[in-house]
C-alpha cells in the first residue's frame, strides 16, 4: 500500500462499505447496508471521483451522487460536492488512514451533519483478526464512539 500522505486514486476507486461510523444518517436505522462506490472521472477538467453512496432504504436500493475534487497532491483531502438538486451541498473528508483492505474516514462538520468517521472495508464481512487491527488503530487515534452497523 502506498504512504498515507500520498493515494492514488486508484487505490481508493471500486466499492467500499461503511462498517463502523457515528454518522447519524446511518445510525437511525432507516438506511442500511450504505456504500460508497468511487470511480475515476473528469469534471471540468479536474481528475476526481464520482462518488455513489448506495443504501437501502424501506426495501429499495437508493443513491446519493457527487463528485469528490481532491483538495492535496496526495489525494487524502477531498470536497464533494453533489449532483443534480443536492449541487448546493458539498462537504470535505480526509482519510485519516488506507489499507488495501479497509480505511478510517474523517468528514467536516457541515451545516446539515456534525463531524464524525466511517471506517470503510473492501469486505462486507470482517474477521476477527482485521477487527482487532481496526479496533488497535482507532485506539491509537483515539477515536471512539463508534458503531457497527454491518
Amino acid at each position: 500500500m502506498e504512504s498515507q500522505d500520498n493515494l492514488s486514486l486508484q487505490s481508493l476507486e471500486g466499492r467500499w462499505y461503511i462498517y463502523l461510523t457515528n454518522f447519524p444518517m446511518w445510525l437511525k436505522g432507516n438506511r442500511i447496508n450504505p456504500t460508497f462506490n468511487y470511480t475515476i472521472q473528469k469534471m471540468n477538467g479536474i481528475t476526481g471521483l464520482k462518488d455513489e453512496v448506495l443504501f437501502i432504504k424501506n426495501g429499495k436500493e437508493k443513491a446519493i451522487t457527487g463528485f469528490d475534487t481532491p483538495l492535496n497532491e496526495g489525494n487524502t483531502k477531498f470536497e464533494w460536492r453533489g449532483n443534480g438538486w443536492m449541487k448546493i451541498l458539498k462537504s470535505r473528508w480526509e482519510i485519516l488512514f488506507l489499507t488495501e483492505k479497509w480505511g478510517i474516514i474523517f468528514f467536516e462538520k457541515t451545516l446539515f451533519t456534525p463531524k464524525g468517521y466511517d471506517v470503510i472495508a473492501r469486505n462486507e464481512n470482517l474477521s476477527e483478526e482485521l477487527l482487532t487491527e481496526i479496533n488497535a488503530k482507532l485506539k491509537a487515534l483515539k477515536i471512539d464512539s463508534l458503531e457497527n452497523i454491518r
